[in-house]
């Protein structure tokens, strides 16, 4: 594999880890009542339960795809 391909597929691990993180930082913030309080607590707990998956699971599922042959 080259060393470009390396950087750019440790970017995007990179990004879906943080914008895992946000999801779970803004489900957070909605059951707490910070942000639009007015659909909490379930939104919350959607998003919530939307970065905990996406923290866990895609980092997984990328690096299968990028396993297979092309």
């Amino acid at each position: 594999m080259n060393e470009e391909l390396a950087k750019k597929r440790f970017m995007i691990l990179n990004l879906v880890r943080f914008s895992a993180l946000a999801f779970i930082f803004a489900g957070a913030a909605n059951i707490g009542g910070k942000l639009l309080p007015e659909l909490m607590p379930t939104l919350g707990y959607v998003l919530l339960v939307i970065g905990a998956v996406d923290f866990f699971l895609a980092p997984v599922l990328l690096k299968r795809l990028w396993r297979t042959p092309e």
